[in-house]
């Protein structure tokens, strides 16, 4: 059974960076969509960015220009590089797996980590 273990998050100035990473380990990492999600409080679980075998990558309109998700298909871990960070994307952020097919259908991910906080302050 895969694992993914988020790392990355903190306590961060809006306008910041930050870059979280996930690691994963069970199953072939590479033939799989990786997805990033957030949770704020109070708030459904969204859609953050996801990227797929390609490399091709798709985001949230919230977070497009500003955060970028990469792989690394050798190390079986996928990255969010997050810039510019504003008030608003303090949340919870998941890391997923899912099949090819994926997309940003929450619903479509059946493997995920167990969180890590960002907290983005003024």
């Amino acid at each position: 059974q895969v694992q993914l273990v988020e790392s990355g998050g903190g306590l961060v100035q809006a306008g910041g960076s930050l870059r979280l990473s996930c690691a994963a380990s069970g199953r072939t990492f590479s033939r799989y969509t990786m997805g990033w999600f957030r949770q704020a409080p109070g708030k459904e679980r969204e859609f953050v960015a996801a990227i797929i075998l390609s490399g091709y990558t798709y985001y949230a309109d919230s977070v497009k220009g500003r955060f970028t998700i990469s792989r690394d298909n050798a190390e079986n871990t996928v990255y969010l590089q997050m810039t510019s960070l504003r008030i608003d994307d303090t949340a919870d952020y998941y890391c997923a797996a899912g099949p090819l097919a994926a997309g940003r259908a929450r619903s479509a991910y059946d493997t995920w980590g167990q969180g890590t906080q960002v907290t983005v302050s003024s």
